[in-house]
């Protein structure tokens, strides 16, 4: 083991006269358990060992070298017979740069158990989840995966292995565990900051229900259970794993069946880029079969059943952090049985406005008795356009479209698509186009140019638009 505690039993005194010897014992763990952080490449390690203890002064060892432990992060608790046992000091060798040494006084002969707690780096875990689609794209199976990755130089043997998913604001806590203003955490050594640092790290990662570690046994099916703690979520893991150095191993999450989703054809250019994409969208909620918790950061690979006892792969995204209660959003990409296109029927100029050099006098053409004089230039001006939204689906079933536009500048939108403002210059509007069929959806933009111009929205007038 690169860590080792260990307990230092001064033997017989006669035997100590004669050889000044001491008899070393390496402590077993009991439990293990990381709580691991990976915003931060902090794991929170809290072990408990049973160690005999002799009446006076024991000293206690603890390396660890070849490892990523942070030194200064490293505690000694007493869970059993605390009021007999204290800790008198703790000393750093100048000779053995990766040791401490515990001075424990004891009041007593015999067994006790104790916590060490500790910072390490290098162990980090990620998210990743399948889904498959039944053939009708009605319901799919959702599963979720977490692989935790070893690299910290330590093995950890049967280990409760609990993931923070979220942000923990460690600078607004250290703050406030400090008791100073926030101006001052910042001229404070960078060696206090890095103490306080692990210390609120600690505060926050530590809580669980059952403080002192228990030896569950492994099942044979691992359940995640999900703790919210305001800003951020633990995942425990139930039963122990193994967590070798130097490896990574995947388990199961959580197993959702028949997720209700539906599909939508989407056409977003700042999301999607020029074109039409399908989308398979669900929601993390109970109703649906999910909602237990937020759903971390991850890599979805999605597959739909091909009605011939096989799997057809249509996709594989990353997603973001997914609160209850808001939509996982799947991209498919382009369909080639649905057709889309933008199509200009017609534009027209009006509402000319000219400007008399000279006079700075503002006339609109088409007025009765104004005439365009030699020395006039245009000043504003309105374009009419007109457009279909053509969309041709070649599918066997129905499909919903939703489009979004941005119409920069001064802009009228008028349609009878019931459209709603996405922003101040953004149009949104959905259709159901029918299988088999083509479906023109007519609208048209009114530009306000120069002069005309008085501001940067676009407004939405629902009235009947013919081509």
């Amino acid at each position: 083991m690169k860590i080792t505690l260990l307990a230092l039993l001064m033997i017989a005194p006669l035997a100590a006269q004669a050889r000044n010897v001491d008899l070393s014992t390496v402590p077993k763990r009991n439990t293990v358990q990381l709580t691991i952080y990976n915003s931060e490449d902090l794991t929170l390690v809290r072990e408990t060992r049973a160690i005999t203890f002799k009446k006076g002064a024991n000293p206690l060892q603890f390396s660890w070298a070849n490892t990523l432990i942070d030194p200064t992060s490293v505690e000694l608790k007493f869970i059993t017979s605390a009021e007999k046992l204290e800790v008198l000091d703790t000393t750093f060798p100048h000779d053995k740069p990766q040791m401490l040494y515990w001075n424990v006084q004891s009041e007593f002969d015999g067994e006790a158990t104790v916590e060490i707690t500790y910072f390490t780096s290098g162990i980090s875990w990620s998210a990743d989840y399948v889904a498959v689609a039944d053939k009708d794209e009605k319901q799919m199976g959702l599963e979720g995966f977490v692989r935790v990755s070893n690299n910290s130089g330590e093995e950890y043997e049967d280990a409760q292995v609990r993931l923070v998913v979220g942000t923990i604001n460690l600078v607004e806590k250290i703050a406030q565990l400090a008791q100073v203003p926030m101006s001052a955490v910042d001229k404070l050594g960078e060696k206090n900051r890095s103490e306080l640092r692990l210390r609120v790290a600690k505060d926050a990662m530590a809580p669980m229900a059952g403080a002192a570690l228990g030896g569950g046994k492994a099942m044979e099916e691992k359940e995640i259970i999900k703790e919210g703690l305001s800003e951020y979520f633990i995942y425990s893991i139930e039963g122990t794993e193994t967590i070798r150095n130097g490896w990574s191993k995947r388990m199961r999450s959580f197993e959702a069946k028949s997720v209700p989703f539906k599909i939508q054809y989407r056409y977003r250019p700042a999301e999607y880029g020029d074109q039409l994409v399908r989308m398979y969208l669900l929601t993390n909620k109970k109703e649906d079969k999910l909602g237990t918790t937020p759903l971390p950061d991850g890599v979805v690979r999605v597959f739909r059943d091909n009605g011939r006892d096989g799997l057809s792969f249509l996709t594989q995204q990353a997603i973001k952090y997914v609160p209850i209660g808001d939509k996982i959003e799947l991209n498919l990409g382009p369909d080639r049985n649905v057709i889309f296109e933008l199509i200009k029927l017609r534009a027209s100029r009006d509402e000319i406005w000219m400007h008399v050099d000279g006079v700075d006098v503002y006339r609109r053409v088409g007025q009765p008795g104004v005439q365009v004089e030699v020395n006039s230039s245009v000043a504003g001006w309105d374009d009419h356009e007109l457009y279909t939204q053509r969309v041709r689906n070649y599918t066997a079933k129905p499909i919903e479209v939703e489009v979004r536009r941005a119409f920069p500048g001064h802009v009228v939108f008028r349609s009878q698509l019931k459209a709603t403002a996405h922003d101040y210059q953004t149009v949104q509007f959905t259709a159901t186009v029918e299988p088999g069929k083509k479906s023109d959806l007519l609208f048209e933009i009114l530009r306000h140019e120069g002069r005309n111009s008085k501001q940067n929205n676009v407004t939405i007038e629902e009235t009947e638009v013919k081509p």
